[in-house]
């Protein structure tokens, strides 16, 4: 019988790296959409590859993208949690948004 590889491991994969850049870019949001996507998409594979696990040949790149997401998930809620805090004690998002503008000048972006 011919292997198969399966459908979802690579976009899972790319969405789980994804998640770390998103975390940061987006105050952690950003990550936990992508992570949380890339969880669903391994959660999907692996039921089909225990409904028939000699016709796939990818397993292992499953297991690395199951916890490359997982990965992603936690850091991505830790920055939105710290973001929210930080937004709590800095005085709301105004200020927030103004020392974000402070930082962009800074770096000339």
């Amino acid at each position: 019988m011919e292997q198969q590889k399966l459908p979802n491991v690579t976009i899972s994969l790319v969405l789980g790296i994804l998640s770390y850049i998103a975390c940061c870019c987006s105050s952690g949001i950003g990550g936990v959409i992508l992570s949380g996507i890339a969880l669903y998409l391994v959660n999907k594979d692996k039921k089909m590859l225990e409904a028939n696990p000699e016709i796939y040949e990818n397993a292992s790149q499953l297991n690395t993208a199951r916890i490359i997401a997982i990965i992603g998930l936690v850091l991505a809620i830790l920055t939105l949690v710290g973001s929210v805090i930080y937004i709590i004690t800095l005085g709301g998002v105004d200020a927030y948004m103004d020392q974000q503008r402070q930082a962009m000048e800074q770096m000339g972006i």
